[in-house]
């Protein structure tokens, strides 16, 4: 099995979704389940020189409301989703939007989603995922050789791709037509002749969102692309702690994790946050100290201390309380609806 990829600067990293809630429910039968993944994900393996790229492809069929749906994650190339029936709730960077069929989905490699909120709904689900070497958002596009759209043509899907912020559109008969011959492509994939079939039909499937974004597309958001976005993403990860802000961070290597220099990271910071990096990275540290101090009560505070980057026990105690005005002591032993 090939491992995962993952969005890694040193020692952190992102990795890609298990899909370990989606396993569950193919395997006790709540949902009809067919794709052709490579290595990582749910399926039938496709060797990884078949299709360069596509790293998964496929749909499924629910019958009714389900008791399961896709924490927040992360793929590792675009992925795009056509709901055919049904309903579901989709989210994309903490926004919620209600699917209805004919909808499809589009998220830019890396970006955070979920699928339910918190359960999927009933439906006939497509999906595929084009990795497009993507592991900073400015960072150049590389679409697979087998895709042959024109070069302007190819370049103008790849910026209203990059630009786009709205996760959720309309599709198209083209657009609809394309994902159930695909599904074909996938359920009969031991036919002959089948991976030029699915490059036919992948191929149609980009000329129709090329084609629809085109029309509904009102306005791209180079931000999107932006060294500072990139920054910005980071910030929000050591914020809510999809990033370990525990771990032995040095300014260096925060402006590393982001693909610059010291002077760029910082200003950037700057105006994100309104601190500098170490300000911000501490300010990080203390909230998960008292995570940590809430939910794992079996920790010294000592070992709290360490593990959520400080050297010190006694300049963590100093900086938690001016932090949250209250020992760290203190803090574990008030009931939990005066903690801060």
């Amino acid at each position: 099995m090939t491992p995962k990829p993952t969005f890694r600067a040193r020692h952190a990293r992102y990795e890609i979704d298990g899909c370990e809630p989606q396993n569950n429910a193919i395997q006790t039968g709540k949902i009809h389940f067919h794709a052709l993944p490579k290595g990582h994900y749910p399926g039938t393996l496709v060797p990884i020189n078949i299709l360069p790229g596509l790293n998964s492809i496929g749909f499924w069929n629910a019958g009714g409301m389900q008791d399961w749906g896709l924490d927040s994650h992360r793929n590792e190339g675009i992925e795009i989703m056509f709901l055919e029936t049904g309903t579901m709730d989709f989210v994309a960077d903490q926004k919620k939007h209600s699917l209805r069929a004919g909808h499809f989905t589009i998220t830019r490699p890396w970006q955070l989603h979920k699928l339910g909120a918190p359960n999927i709904g009933p439906g006939r689900v497509h999906w595929l995922i084009l990795d497009v070497g993507v592991r900073r958002p400015h960072q150049d596009w590389c679409w697979p050789k087998w895709v042959v759209l024109t070069k302007s043509d190819l370049a103008e899907l790849t910026r209203k791709l990059r630009h786009n912020e709205n996760p959720a559109w309309n599709s198209t008969p083209a657009i609809a037509q394309s994902f159930r011959e695909l599904a074909r492509n996938v359920a009969g994939w031991s036919q002959p002749h089948a991976v030029s079939r699915l490059v036919v039909h992948l191929n149609q499937l980009l000329i129709g969102m090329l084609d629809a974004l085109t029309d509904q597309q009102t306005h791209e958001n180079e931000q999107l692309t932006t060294r500072r976005r990139a920054v910005e993403l980071f910030l929000q990860d050591l914020d809510h702690g999809r990033v370990n802000a525990g771990e032995p961070w040095t300014l260096d290597r925060l402006a590393a994790h982001c693909g610059m220099g010291v002077t760029a990271f910082s200003k950037y910071c700057r105006e994100l946050v309104n601190a500098g990096p170490v300000e911000f990275l501490n300010r990080c540290r203390l909230d998960l100290a008292a995570r940590q101090l809430r939910k794992q009560p079996h920790l010294s505070i000592t070992e709290i201390a360490l593990t959520s980057g400080f050297n010190s026990s006694q300049y963590f105690a100093t900086a938690f309380g001016h932090r949250f005005h209250v020992s760290p002591t203190d803090y574990r032993n008030q009931p939990q609806a005066n903690r801060i």
